[in-house]
């Protein structure tokens, strides 16, 4: 199987003709051949959508966008089976997590849809006469650099807006999933009515075509989700085009857990939380912050709870937790919590490689340290795998200065039967999303985005199309009738 290029609607293979292959986490087998081009396939990309902006035909006709996107998700949803299961084989998360990101998908294209006719400024007589009408207009071409962990969900979420908005676009695909993409693109580029070079994709495994994405004075906005690192350097590269930039980057999400809170559902569900597609989530549960009421009995229950999940292929009944993305990122996040162990006050669940996985196959086990010194690395770097710190507090006080001591600012839980206990934490807490008795919830309608060095503007939600438009002020004097 085989994932190219898209540039101005046609699938293309590198213009080198190079292409990688790419591997099912959990088998270790090959999944696809994927183009692997350079800088000129993405200056032709951007090319092809720059031309196609200049048409009024897409940027400004929002019925023709809401159609095209209502036509995608119409189509997708007649695939929901074979893009789950083709979603699993490529990056390894549980069937059942493919399933909810397909849908959750299909849902978010729908939204957005209906937005696409509701893209609205304002009008203000501001003296006798004389008007001042704002305008939302579309911002231009859009570069979408998307990452492989949740490849439907993470790609809509920008994309979506930024057809609503009448952008055009240039999607860098993640590799690792590139097949899966492609799959929802193909549905997309067949709908009637999308023109050509509104929506294109290039495919690396190295940097250039990224680079001049960020750097190119024809792209007008950078949607990039990714660690905080590669955040920094998009921000400076895109410096010398003060371009419009939206980045959801790192996070560290914190439980905490309050003196009422029901421990042992607490456990079950942030075990499931810390362990979405398999702790590869910037939203997923990092640390568990604990009153010292419970704290032992946190200890045994979360323990526990992560030891029983069953970890294996993402196909296979009963599966909780399957690989990671691939050999190198689980060696890598493996090396880190090595040394989380050597340093951790209390080692209460060591992760390992399973022995009885196939070759080349990128399985870990969770693991769960207990450590009182928040300044640790572990506590405060984002380790993008199965590994989870517990942590103790006395007040709510100490809860929140634990909490926010992190360059993150992007989510978190509260766990407590206490209404005023639950929004007293919640308010405090210097995060973009917080959960009471619940974690990892996102859906198109709420924005999601992270304080400080987790990010900069919003995405899901109506917000998301301010990252995609330009307000124009429009001024006219047309007087007054006589007397």
């Amino acid at each position: 199987m085989k994932a190219f290029n898209l540039i101005n609607g046609v699938w293309e293979p590198s213009f080198s003709g190079r292409s990688t292959t790419t591997l099912d986490p959990a088998t270790g087998l090959e999944t696809a051949s994927v183009a692997d081009g350079e800088r000129g396939e993405a200056e032709a990309a951007v090319e092809a959508a720059a031309a196609s902006f200049t048409r009024a035909s897409w940027s400004q006709n929002p019925r023709l966008r809401q159609m095209v996107l209502l036509r995608w998700a119409d189509r997708l949803e007649k695939e929901v089976d074979s893009l789950a299961t083709l979603l699993t084989r490529t990056n390894g998360k549980i069937i059942g997590q493919s399933y909810g990101e397909i849908r959750a998908a299909i849902s978010e294209i729908r939204y957005y849809g209906g937005m696409a006719r509701h893209v609205v400024g304002h009008n203000a007589e501001v003296a006798p006469g004389e008007f001042s009408t704002m305008l939302r207009e579309p911002a231009g071409v859009a570069a979408l650099i998307i990452p492989w962990n949740a490849p439907a969900v993470l790609l809509i979420r920008s994309l979506a807006p930024a057809l609503a908005a009448g952008c055009t676009t240039v999607i860098k695909v993640a590799t690792q999933t590139a097949l899966f993409t492609a799959r929802l693109l193909e549905h997309l580029n067949a709908c009637e009515g999308l023109p050509a070079g509104v929506v294109n994709a290039i495919h690396e495994t190295g940097h250039q075509g990224s680079q001049y994405l960020v750097e190119s004075s024809t792209v007008d906005v950078v949607s990039f989700t990714g660690s905080t690192a590669v955040g920094k350097t998009i921000m400076a590269a895109a410096a010398g085009t003060v371009k419009k930039l939206s980045l959801e980057l790192g996070g560290k999400s914190c439980a905490i857990i309050m003196p009422d809170a029901d421990v042992p559902a607490a456990a079950t569900s942030l075990a499931r939380a810390a362990t979405i597609i398999s702790g590869q989530q910037c939203t997923a549960a990092r640390r568990v912050l604990v009153h010292e009421s419970h704290y032992n009995e946190m200890a045994d229950e979360l323990t526990k709870a992560l030891a029983n999940l069953k970890v294996g292929n993402g196909l296979d009944a009963g599966t909780s937790m399957g690989p990671l993305i691939d050999t190198a990122s689980r060696d890598r996040i493996l090396n880190a919590i090595d040394q989380a162990f050597e340093i951790a006050d209390r080692v209460l669940l060591r992760g390992r490689i399973p022995e009885d996985m196939p070759p080349n196959s990128a399985f870990l086990t969770p693991s769960l340290v207990a450590h009182e010194d928040s300044n640790a690395f572990f506590v405060q770097e984002e380790i993008f795998g199965p590994f989870v710190v517990l942590e103790r507090f006395n007040t709510e006080t100490e809860a929140a200065e634990k909490a926010n001591n992190t360059v993150f600012g992007l989510s978190a839980s509260v766990w407590t039967d206490q209404n005023a206990t639950a929004w007293r934490m919640a308010r405090a807490l210097r995060r973009g999303t917080v959960w009471i008795n619940d974690h990892n919830k996102l859906f198109a309608e709420a924005e999601t985005g992270g304080y400080r060095q987790s990010g900069l503007g919003r995405l899901h939600g109506y917000e998301a199309l301010s990252d995609f438009t330009e307000t124009k002020h429009i001024y006219q004097n047309v007087g007054t009738l006589a007397g």
